[in-house]
């Protein structure tokens, strides 16, 4: 039995961020759409109901039967949802007098009440509501307020639900990981039992199973999420895994010729196919982000099929797909950020069944995962690198003129970092999330080297810190290393004469530029 919290998403921007405190709790979570709940899961020991940026009230305000799941398991309302249950069971839920919007502190809390176990008091919690609970339904009663607030926090007099109105799972709720811990271990029973050696062990198991005997065929990247998957396949299926990387030729300096390297180590089955010319072809003259990501997709689905049409008995295609990107994926609102590399349906000529393993996982799961398994480090601690590689950094149109000077000035600003040491001894790379160079191709700036005047481009440096990329800061870097990045980018890399570092934060910028 693989115990879980199941979250049902009413579509806020924090529903992952409640997620991600659960697993640091050594707990397994499934974040399913609001109107998704499993009839019959044996393995549900609670269920959480997430924010929304709608309104209770709303006319296409997103519902669900509390029916099937009151009585059943523990629940826990965050903002949307401890409104949602106050109005469906005959509460209230009014406008606020003004959005309700940042740090807030528990002037009453019943510490008695097992959801606020351990909490002290003036405890601060973070608001984020244009809507406030003003009754709440029979058979309930009010545990925890603030001074605008007067229901900060509910739960049934009989029945194991509880409603809070700011939320625990952000950083500036100070305690709020004590009261998730306090509904998923105390309340829900959680055994705090998933660990990456379980999952290791448990998922190579289930491979065996699904996959048998059967030949398997993984889409390569470089990157942590494939290389990963890759040799948890390998462990369970050996040779009848057979991976294909495919260059198209918007790969960082080098880097096809390295990872071929570090799989052959690994002992994978890799093909690798070098498809850059038809790449560049179809790119010729595109300069919208959003197209270029599309025909980077769309010939990459041609080559990978036209390579995989090769192995003629493969039954399976295995993605290293990671759970942000099924959640973005899958967006309840219908909005879409960007369109993701990796996600997305299959070609109905391949006919073959998925298989992705880590599709439950989050980034730094999956790194924990790849220590476990004996990988190297410099594979493990690789940076995110988008799927259309630098074509997403070149603001304009795609030549491989253009990606020659790109990815001289990122290889300088990524070893720069890789081999910077900070004082504690710590490698800057390491400190950062993701970091990447971008070439303004559109822009020239002039400048003067030697007696000459120049008329070139700028480059801008990207670095942010993060934990799972739904939020980013931008990374505070020595100005000594900067400087000597810029100085090393703009003498070596021809074409170049400016560099900008870029210090905004995610949001309202997103780490990628397109």
């Amino acid at each position: 039995m693989q115990q879980k919290i199941i979250i049902l998403d009413f579509g806020s921007q924090t529903t992952q961020l409640i997620g991600r405190r659960l697993r640091e709790l050594d707990t397994f979570c499934e974040i399913l759409p609001y109107n998704k709940m499993p009839k019959d899961d044996p393995d549900v020991i609670g269920v959480i109901l997430s924010g929304s940026p709608l309104s209770v009230y709303d006319d296409g305000a997103f519902q669900v039967d509390l029916s099937d799941i009151r009585g059943r398991y523990p629940i826990l309302g965050i903002c949307y949802g401890a409104q949602y249950m106050s109005h469906a069971l005959g509460g209230k839920v009014e406008p606020a007098g003004s959005r309700e919007y940042g740090r807030a502190n528990l002037e009453y809390i019943d510490t008695t009440d097992p959801l606020f176990r351990g909490f002290e008091p003036g405890s601060q919690v973070w608001m984020s509501h244009g809507d406030t609970i003003t009754a709440i339904p029979a058979g309930f009663h009010r545990i925890a307020s603030t001074s605008t607030v007067h229901f900060a926090a509910y739960a049934a007099d009989s029945e194991p639900i509880w409603g809070v109105q700011f939320h625990p799972e952000v950083f500036h709720s100070l305690q709020g990981t004590q009261l998730l811990r306090n509904f998923v271990v105390d309340i829900c029973g959680g055994q705090q039992d998933w660990s990456p050696a379980s999952f290791v062990e448990t998922t190579v198991q289930q491979l065996k199973e699904q996959l048998g005997n059967d030949r398997v065929i993984l889409g390569l990247s470089g990157g942590v999420d494939s290389s990963v998957a890759a040799v948890l396949l390998n462990r369970a299926i050996g040779r009848n895994l057979t991976c294909i990387f495919v260059d198209h030729g918007m790969l960082r300096k080098d880097e096809f010729r390295k990872v071929l390297n570090d799989y052959e180590c690994l002992g994978l089955n890799v093909v690798g196919v070098d498809a850059s010319t038809k790449f560049f072809a179809d790119l010729q003259g595109v300069r919208e982000p959003e197209a270029k990501r599309k025909i980077i997709g769309r010939d990459f689905v041609e080559v990978f099929n036209a390579e995989a049409k090769k192995i003629t008995d493969a039954k399976w295609l295995a993605q290293g797909t990671i759970y942000p990107d099924r959640i973005e994926s899958l967006n309840i609102t219908g909005k879409t950020i960007k369109s993701h590399h990796n996600v997305g349906g299959l070609p109905e000529e391949m006919q073959l069944s998925l298989c992705e393993p880590l599709q439950w996982l989050f980034k730094d799961e999956v790194r924990r995962v790849g220590y476990e398994l004996g990988m190297p480090e410099h594979l493990i601690k690789r940076h995110p690198f988008p799927g259309p590689g630098l074509a997403v950094r070149i603001l304009g149109d795609i030549t491989p003129e253009k990606v020659a000077v790109l990815q001289e000035a990122d290889d300088i600003f990524i070893q720069g970092l890789w081999n910077w040491r900070c004082d504690d001894g710590e490698r800057l790379y390491d400190k950062v999330w993701q970091a990447g160079a971008i070439l303004l191709s559109d822009v020239r700036s002039v400048g003067v080297m030697g007696d000459e005047r120049t008329y070139e481009h700028p480059v801008a440096l990207r670095a942010v810190t993060s934990m799972d990329a739904m939020t980013a800061d931008w990374a505070h870097l020595p100005y000594e290393f900067l400087a000597q990045v810029s100085n090393d980018i703009i003498n070596k890399v021809k074409g170049v004469n400016r560099v900008c570092y870029d210090i905004s934060s995610k949001p309202p910028a997103t780490i990628e530029w397109e």
